[in-house]
């Protein structure tokens, strides 16, 4: 078992707990297989009547992939890196039809592979210092981790907003989206596995422990976003923000200048689809573009540009948003020599 995942049997409740805090729990190939190989076990265990997820530290749920090793690893071992999508994303897949209660103890960064861990739950709880975000336009990649499903299902074109510009929302905005159930306070968290452990009364002992949710930051932003992000193409997003001399259209717009081109354009076209597909037929989308993208010179590049040298000047190739051609954007979605194969194929 790897020190950084631990997994523990507290009455009838199985617990995971995601321990590297110093690297704010980011989510290895590892820890991916052996949680998926302890949720088949607990899934088939009488004795466990629901599985519990949170994160070791006060930082941090899980801020995502550890993806300084992922960036080693797709550039110099394809098939190694395919491989890890192929497990991370069966693993989205068992929490998204997990049998038993899964809930999931949301608090601090929750980003990217945490959001697969989480928002996927059949209870999901968020601490009042909830940071969510989907900020892989910014790094070469694409919202994965089941993003394809359910960003196009939030409320208008938040997910559109979300997925393109990478933004934070806080407790309350990710409440009104429906990416959380219910909003505690941290201090509570150790308290409500201990009495989750004796009861079946989850919503009971979610609902004694909830505190009222404010309105949040976007409701008043909401049919603003739902107009610019409603648009046909990423360009006409763009100059409808160029066009507002807003705040948030400003900081919209520099978010989206920031991103990789291609990223954009690949992000759009795979919200668009998942809007339409089934569960399944998203993972499988999201495993031809990792396939791609994660191998590409982007993502190398915006590790290198975000996290290693951290100078903030990524090399995008291509480097503007006209010279990502349409058929480019195509072939990413084309089918692959090994598709993924999901338990329910099999």
């Amino acid at each position: 078992m790897s020190r950084h995942i631990l997994f523990e049997r507290r009455g009838h409740a199985g617990i995971i707990t995601l321990n590297r805090p110093e690297a704010l729990n980011a989510h290895t190939h590892e820890m991916a297989v052996a949680m998926h190989r302890q949720l088949e076990e607990w899934a088939l265990d009488d004795d466990v009547a629901l599985v519990i997820v949170r994160g070791a530290g006060e930082r941090a749920f899980c801020a995502g992939g550890d993806i300084r090793a992922l960036r080693e690893v797709c550039t110099d071992d394809p098939a190694t890196c395919r491989r890890f999508y192929w497990d991370e994303y069966r693993l989205i897949a068992l929490i998204h039809d997990y049998p038993k209660p899964y809930v999931a103890l949301m608090h601090g960064h929750v980003m990217g592979g945490g959001a697969g861990l989480s928002v996927h739950a059949s209870h999901r709880v968020a601490a009042e210092n909830l940071s969510f975000a989907m900020p892989e336009c910014s790094i070469g990649l694409f919202p994965d981790v089941g993003a394809s499903w359910f960003l196009p299902r939030l409320p208008g074109r938040l997910g559109m907003y979300m997925g393109l510009t990478g933004q934070r929302i806080g407790p309350e905005d990710a409440r009104r989206a429906g990416i959380v159930d219910v909003i505690v306070p941290y201090a509570a968290f150790d308290g409500i596995i201990e009495e989750l452990a004796e009861t079946d009364e989850i919503a009971a002992v979610l609902g004694h422990h909830a505190r009222r949710a404010g309105q949040g930051s976007l409701h008043m932003l909401a049919p603003l976003i739902d107009t610019v992000f409603g648009r046909d193409s990423v360009d006409e997003i763009i100059q409808d923000l160029s066009n507002n001399d807003g705040k948030w259209a400003q900081q919209a717009l520099k978010a989206l200048k920031r991103n990789a081109p291609t990223s954009l354009k690949v992000t759009f076209e795979e919200l668009r689809r998942g809007a339409s597909l089934s569960f399944p037929d998203c993972m499988r989308m999201e495993y031809r573009l990792a396939c791609r993208m994660a191998t590409a010179h982007d993502f190398a590049e915006g590790i290198r540009a975000r996290i290693i040298d951290k100078d903030g000047m990524p090399r995008w190739n291509p480097a503007r948003l006209e010279d990502v051609e349409g058929d480019l954007v195509e072939a990413m979605f084309a089918s692959v020599d090994e598709e993924l194969v999901l338990d329910e194929d099999m």
